[in-house]
């Protein structure tokens, strides 16, 4: 790891730029640089690795993982964030780049060419909608080597949800099936500035081998339809679907089970058949 870098307290720079957590942003500050040390942990050794992070704020995870001896991308849409941001880069030279755009509009294979890792305190109001993103690309094994993402607890349990529990979900099937995915820690709420209303929690997501034959656009298509009606049974949830009542006779499926029973695996299966040919 290289040599700790002497840093003016996170405090003192968000009192310096008048910063405040912006709520339509879904900004929640985090000041405990041990909790942020523990967090860039959680993926390994970073030194000299390339990290994305989306919304670092006044820079908090992005001290730590400079500190840690990364490589830094961050993509900030809050203008007032930005002079903080350039100031921590002055302490780390060309090893922080800060894009001003949005991380939904952004295309990852742009801005690197080798492998990287992602490492975020996601704002709340796009987590999911990111998550997703880069869940569903195309290529796979992806170029990124491990998410590690903060969500609201109830987010986080339904990525790493087994079948048959409240929290497994649309989510569950989409992180899982090329993912292995595991809860890293829980962070309370009072550990925030502002504190949020609910508590959250740090998930890690390690790419694995996609099941071959399987179209990832009909697997979310699939989940979709079956989650958009959760509590009814498959014949009910899937009868729009062209060819998914056939695909469950010929997998030997119970179209009477609801879609919460149905395992990931058994999802895949549904996929595959649904899939076209490559």
């Amino acid at each position: 790891m290289s040599a700790p870098v002497p840093l003016p307290p996170l405090r003192e720079v968000i009192k310096k730029h008048g910063l405040s957590a912006n709520k339509a942003l879904g900004q929640n500050f985090l000041f405990d640089m041990q909790l942020l040390d523990r967090i860039a942990a959680v993926p390994g050794d970073l030194e000299g690795q390339k990290v994305f992070e989306v919304g670092p704020g006044p820079g908090g995870l992005t001290r730590a993982l400079l500190q840690a001896g990364a490589r830094v991308t961050a993509v900030e849409r809050d203008d007032r964030c930005l002079p903080a941001l350039a100031e921590l880069g002055e302490y780390f030279p060309d090893r922080l780049t800060v894009i001003d755009d949005d991380a939904l509009k952004i295309d990852l294979a742009s801005l690197f060419d080798a492998p990287f890792h992602i490492l975020s305190n996601l704002p709340y109001n796009v987590g999911s909608a990111l998550l997703i993103k880069w869940l569903s690309e195309r290529d796979w094994p992806p170029q990124w080597q491990s998410l590690t993402l903060m969500f609201q607890r109830e987010v986080a349990d339904r990525i790493v949800a087994r079948e048959g529990t409240e929290a497994y979900g649309r989510l569950s099937i989409l992180a899982q099936w090329r993912c292995d995915a595991r809860m890293a820690m829980t962070v309370h709420r009072s550990a925030f500035t502002p504190p949020p209303k609910v508590m959250s929690a740090i998930v890690h997501l390690v790419p694995k081998a996609q099941p071959e034959g399987v179209d990832p656009k009909v697997l979310a298509d699939l989940t979709q339809a079956a989650f958009g009606q959760r509590r009814k049974m498959l014949r009910q949830s899937l009868k729009g679907m062209a060819g998914a009542l056939d695909a469950l006779e010929s997998l030997g499926i119970d179209s009477s089970r609801r879609p919460e029973t149905v395992s990931v695996d058994e999802f895949v299966a549904i996929a595959r058949l649904l899939s076209p040919a490559p």
